[in-house]
């Protein structure tokens, strides 16, 4: 199996891989690790991977340019084209919880690319248009997707046959037969990077330039210059997708009048 890890910090990557059941997989040829900095995919002299985002907000987002030609370099073919065996993965906040059954799934593959997310976020067109998996491995914020990326190689490394040495080893381990985690576990123990508990739902989609990329248009809506309904957009985005990756997060007695108003027309 090979893994193919996309990264503004290739240096981090020296640690993680050369230790433990990752080494010793690696030097039996179980599996191939390649790192790749990000902005060897730029064009302009500054070596540009982010830009601000349409509509305003805090931080900046993680250009779709970059990772598109990265991933078709790597892969030899136009987004969404990938063979079969091939998992092309988003590291992101607002993507489906990463968990055993995950990894086992991953094992059987042949190739799997990791993409880095960094800053605010990564422009949504990288998720809708080229990655076939987005995920989060947990309920609090880290600075980028470096961490995650690491964990998931270990996790799906040590399911590849040989690679424990032991084939039961795994059979017995925590987890190793999936259990629903109740909803009030995975809230009561979450807690962001200050110390104070989640908000509940993912974040809403980023976009940042360009506004056109590839015939993807940014949604209208984020140009309109009217903040009272690019807010209301957000938030009405930000709640279809935790419904469709995180559905466990909506929880009826926490949600606000609108938001519950914006979950009936999303369902209309």
């Amino acid at each position: 199996m090979r893994f193919d890890l996309i990264t503004i910090f290739p240096e981090f990557f020296v640690g993680p891989l050369d230790f433990g059941i990752v080494r010793r997989a690696r030097e039996a040829g179980l599996i191939e690790t390649q790192v790749h900095n990000l902005r060897d995919f730029t064009h302009d002299r500054h070596h540009t991977v982010d830009d601000r985002p349409f509509g305003g907000g805090e931080g900046m987002v993680m250009k779709p340019e970059p990772l598109f030609e990265a991933v078709e370099a790597l892969l030899g073919g136009a987004a969404g084209t990938a063979q079969p065996g091939t998992a092309i993965v988003l590291l992101s906040a607002a993507g489906k919880l990463f968990r055993q059954e995950t990894a086992r799934r991953f094992a059987k593959l042949e190739r799997i690319v990791l993409i880095c997310g960094r800053y605010e976020g990564v422009d949504e067109r990288v998720a809708q248009h080229l990655a076939n998996d987005e995920i989060c491995i947990g309920d609090f914020v880290l600075s980028g997707g470096e961490l995650p990326a690491a964990m998931i190689l270990d996790a799906t490394t040590r399911l590849i046959p040989g690679a424990l040495g032991n084939e039961d080893s795994t059979v017995n381990e925590s987890f190793s037969e999936e259990k629903s985690i109740p909803a009030h576990v995975v809230k009561d123990s979450a807690f962001s990077a200050s110390g104070t508990a989640p908000r509940g739902i993912l974040d809403y989609p980023h976009y940042t330039r360009p506004q056109t990329f590839r015939g993807w248009d940014v949604p209208e809506m984020l140009m309109s210059g009217n903040h009272e309904e690019i807010r209301r957009w957000r938030r009405k985005q930000a709640l279809e997708k935790t419904r469709r990756n995180r559905p466990d997060l909506l929880d009826p007695s926490t949600l606000s009048a609108e938001d519950q108003r914006l979950l009936r027309e999303i369902d209309s």
